[in-house]
């Protein structure tokens, strides 16, 4: 992956739409409904959250996001790397992106929700390794056994 760039997009190009369409269609093929948390395109949106996508060229590898909580927390959001690009390291990539950003804005700690099902034990395993660790449901989130809740201490 040599030339990766992650930039901030303002979710109106077609590749994009497409790309969290695909996104929101497998998070309702693994997870029950009322346990999917993924955001679609309108609500990804808000003016509480930045959203960046990462690229090849012309080529869409992935994307993640920052939600605000508030002035001193934030939320990591819709990380997904393309199938055909999982386990190139587009992930980390990301995530370090959003880790940065949200030292930059001076938050004391970052916070998650993702699956608890087998599919999503690649996502857990990230996170791990980024110093992510184990905690409870936070902001609006309710205990749910097909989510993990993580946080990491900026």
């Amino acid at each position: 992956m040599s030339r990766l760039e992650i930039r901030k997009d303002d979710l109106t190009g077609k590749k994009i739409a497409d790309f969290l369409r695909e996104h929101l269609e497998e998070m309702y093929e693994i997870t029950p409904p009322e346990s999917v948390h993924a955001l679609d395109l309108e609500a990804l949106r808000s003016p509480d959250i930045t959203f960046w996508s990462a690229w090849e060229g012309s080529e869409l590898l992935g994307c993640g996001a920052l939600k605000e909580l508030d002035s001193r927390s934030g939320e990591v959001k819709s990380m997904r790397t393309a199938k055909a690009h999982r386990r190139r390291g587009v992930a980390s990539k990301i995530l370090e992106h959003i880790i940065t950003q949200a030292e930059r804005r001076a938050y004391d700690c970052l916070n998650l929700e993702t699956g608890a099902l087998p599919e999503f034990a690649p996502a857990r395993a990230l996170y791990i390794r980024y110093g992510f660790e184990y905690r409870g449901p936070f902001a609006e989130y309710i205990d749910d056994p097909n989510s993990v809740f993580m946080m990491k201490k900026l």
